[in-house]
């Protein structure tokens, strides 16, 4: 009886270890890339991120050692429900591992609880809102590039100091402008400053002129665009016709990328100050990525800073799998592994990822050059100021995540 039972559980053993080996070999990728591919966030994601992602991909070694990769891409057109649509056919069905960009904030919140409850990984470039790591995180989430405590933090603490202690906002009527204003005034009240205003508008707006008016009205200093691409270079447009800045206001771009300086030109542009993470123009490794993504774009632009973090959080994704001897498709324990491993990328430097799954790194102040300071194209910004990758997000001690442990 007791050789049965020997016999029987060596029989397990093997088998169980023959399963772990068999698992821990598999060396097959699927990467989503949800993005906004033909609205207003397009330039800032879209088409580009597919690129970053499949530059990640060729400049991860993995395919010349075996393993097989493939990127898809689909658009969200902003509605979390055809975002969740898509994600969950992508799991169920396409057996996608992993979804990047997801911009929008409404949109990634939703696809968040999709990933969670199929046990896959969101590596998040384009939503801002900083719940994804705080009330909302989540074990299979890693939020990249920036977020709106990041943002607020940085150019609305930055903007009092200044001078600018009285703020109106334009906001984003859905979860990211909601989140971006809640953590704007947290900065600028903390900073000493005082809100007198705020005005909400639909997505995708054409028509600023009524927000446009309650903002000059208000006689703020400083008027906050909590909103972001096509809406910040709309509103920024009618704001110099209405001659918001001329009259003695300042305005904020509370999440702007090169993409909208490049469509609003530097003439409009000039003097604006705002937050970003990356720069094509910041370094020698920023210049030699963006030099050979923008060769690869259909229009030869650089990468914007939720392109660029595409490309880097899949370059760590890809060196935790490889450190793990292969994909074990279990998204909790990859994402568990990934906070574990140090980043480290030409695009955004050193870093970590914290147990709230916000990954951490220096934020930069630039200021939008004028014209005559532009030495050729793109060249745009210059550098104001630069925050600790320590200090730019939200303290741990002051996060609401149960991953914490306080």
């Amino acid at each position: 009886m007791k050789n049965m039972i020997s016999a029987l559980m060596l029989s397990t053993a093997l088998m169980i270890g023959a399963g772990t080996s068999a698992f821990a070999q598999d060396k097959t990728i699927k990467i989503g890339n949800l993005t906004d591919m033909s609205g207003l966030y397009a330039d800032v994601g879209g088409p580009g991120s597919t690129l970053a992602a499949q530059m990640a991909v060729e400049d991860s070694g993995l395919t010349k050692k075996g393993w097989k990769i493939d990127v898809i891409a689909a658009d969200h057109q902003n509605k979390p429900d055809v975002g969740t649509t898509t994600t969950r056919q992508w799991l169920d069905v396409e057996k996608v591992d992993v979804v990047v960009d997801v911009l929008n904030s409404g949109v990634a919140l939703a696809v968040k609880n999709v990933v969670t409850e199929k046990n896959a990984i969101m590596i998040n470039s384009g939503a801002a809102s900083s719940d994804l790591t705080n009330s909302q995180c989540s074990p299979n989430v890693v939020h990249w590039v920036y977020d709106t405590y990041m943002l607020a933090n940085s150019t609305g603490t930055a903007l009092v100091k200044a001078g600018g202690d009285s703020w109106f906002f334009l906001t984003a009527d859905y979860a990211f402008g909601a989140a971006l204003e809640r953590d704007t005034t947290t900065a600028v009240t903390k900073a000493g400053g005082k809100i007198l205003g705020s005005v909400k508008h639909p997505l995708n707006s054409s028509d600023f002129s009524s927000f446009l008016l309650q903002a000059q009205a208000s006689k703020a200093k400083i008027v906050g665009l909590a909103n972001a691409g096509g809406d910040t270079t709309n509103s920024i447009k009618q704001a110099a016709e209405f001659g918001i800045v001329k009259g003695g206001q300042r305005l904020a771009g509370l999440l702007m990328f090169i993409s909208d300086v490049n469509s609003l030109g530097l003439n409009v542009a000039q003097g604006l100050n705002f937050t970003e993470t990356f720069y094509w123009d910041l370094n020698d490794g920023t210049r030699a990525f963006s030099k050979r993504f923008s060769e690869r774009s259909k229009n030869k632009a650089p990468p914007t800073m939720v392109q660029a973090g595409v490309y880097s959080g899949l370059m760590h994704y890809f060196k935790t799998l490889e450190a793990m001897g292969g994909n074990s498709h279990d998204g909790a324990k990859i994402v568990a592994k990934m906070k574990e491993t140090p980043t480290d990328d030409p695009l955004f430097g050193k870093g970590s990822i914290q147990p709230n799954g916000r990954k951490i790194h220096p934020a930069y102040l630039f200021e939008v050059k004028k014209p005559s300071e532009s030495k050729g194209p793109w060249d745009y910004y210059k550098l104001v100021g630069t925050t600790p990758a320590e200090q730019a997000f939200r303290p741990l001690s002051e996060s609401v995540c149960p991953l914490v442990k306080k």
